[in-house]
């Protein structure tokens, strides 16, 4: 069959990695001929362009597809999807995040597209955002939901709460989780001992990484928050921060003015190949964000063996479980400490949190059990409309 997907941007990130192993999938397991549409790169978190330049004359970069609002600009890309629509004459459309699935479904929807498909990644609407960008968010996917004939999450939570916000039907819904090269994370190319040096940790100190764009709502400022107190009962606890953005001059400044700039690494932007390794040189994983959809670095970190720490928000809590880490109410500082604390004091239990967590969804994520779930989906579509809720009269 012949797909496009369509994504607004394709920086180094959860959504982009996703996308483009989905695209990957699909034409070498397949034999599809998968067809990738996106945004120009923005931003200091690196781009996947590289990579998915192999895909040849099958990438195509629209530079009106941009990720801000701009209705000018936007109304340009969504008349130039439509005439590619009409060009490739695709079987299935499938758009990811907010503002690609809103520009793309309405192209595809009304170019009689015969099976239009959205991927929730992370919903735009939720309590870290003001109420009234939540109603236009709210009325915005509403809108869209009508003009597809099937949703995929991410995780069952992303499902659960757009139902919940009346974006579209329940039998539009899947769950196919976020595919990536397990096998390199069960096995790590480097010694653990070679990456640990040239972070500059020395064996004795425990190291806690966060791997997320430097950025608001990330959770960096809960761990700078938490750090005195941690630090003062265990000096040995280092944190490192993996990846780029806007606040890392803020974020060091920081560390500075705490006296912690010891106990903090910041490795800069990291290509997705050295997350494995990277993972592998420390001891947990902490990830307070406030928003994520189902953080690729949770199921990432148990896959090497780590164990994890997150705020109980979106799809975390089908990951981090009672025997693969804590999960924490949303800013609860003092149980945040207390968990790193737990975690940095028992090299045992570390341990036990780690090997349960690899044991346990090494075949869930896997890239080709995404790209074979996607696939099977599309057929669905295609073949037997009826069992995924198509309604061709959603939506004129």
């Amino acid at each position: 069959m012949r797909v496009i997907h369509i994504i607004t941007r394709l920086i180094i990130g959860g959504a982009q990695e996703n996308t483009l192993l989905s695209v990957e999938g699909l034409r070498t397991r397949h034999s599809d001929q998968a067809i990738l549409i996106t945004g120009p790169p923005e931003g200091p978190e690196g781009d996947l362009l590289d990579r998915a330049s192999a895909l040849g004359e099958d990438l195509i970069v629209m530079p009106e597809l941009v990720r801000a609002i701009r209705p000018g600009i936007d109304w340009k890309a969504y008349r130039i999807l439509r005439h590619l629509i009409r060009q490739l004459k695709p079987d299935v459309v499938h758009t990811h995040s907010s503002k690609a699935g809103i520009v793309g479904r309405a192209a595809a929807w009304h170019e009689h597209v015969p099976a239009v498909v959205h991927t929730i990644h992370g919903l735009p609407f939720g309590p870290s955002e003001k109420p009234w960008k939540n109603q236009l968010y709210i009325a915005s996917e509403r809108w869209a939901a009508k003009r597809c004939h099937a949703i995929v999450g991410v995780c069952d939570s992303m499902c659960e709460q757009a139902l919940a916000a009346g974006v579209g039907r329940h039998e539009q819904y899947s769950t196919i989780y976020s595919g990536m090269d397990v096998d390199a994370f069960l096995r790590p190319t480097r010694p653990r001992e070679e990456v640990r040096r040239e972070l500059g940790l020395a064996d004795d100190e425990v190291a806690f990484a966060t791997v997320a764009r430097l950025f608001e709502r990330k959770g960096h400022d809960d761990i700078l928050a938490v750090a005195p107190a941690i630090l003062s009962a265990n000096p040995k606890v280092r944190f490192v921060f993996i990846g780029d953005g806007i606040l890392r001059d803020a974020l060091i400044r920081q560390t500075e003015q705490l006296g912690l700039r010891h106990a903090f690494i910041f490795t800069g932007l990291v290509p997705p190949a050295r997350i494995p390794e990277l993972l592998g040189a420390v001891d947990a994983v902490v990830h307070p964000s406030l928003r994520e959809g189902l953080a690729r670095v949770l199921p990432q970190g148990l896959l090497v063996g780590r164990p994890v720490i997150s705020y109980d928000i979106d799809g975390a809590k089908e990951v981090v479980l009672p025997e693969t880490g804590f999960l924490l109410p949303a800013q609860d500082l003092p149980k945040l400490k207390a968990a790193i604390l737990s975690l940095a004091n028992n090299p045992v239990g570390r341990d036990a949190m780690g090997q349960a967590g690899r044991a346990r969804f090494a075949h869930q994520f896997r890239q080709e059990t995404m790209a074979d779930e996607l696939h099977l989906l599309y057929e669905r579509l295609l073949t037997r409309p009826d069992e995924v809720g198509i309604d061709p009269g959603a939506a004129q």
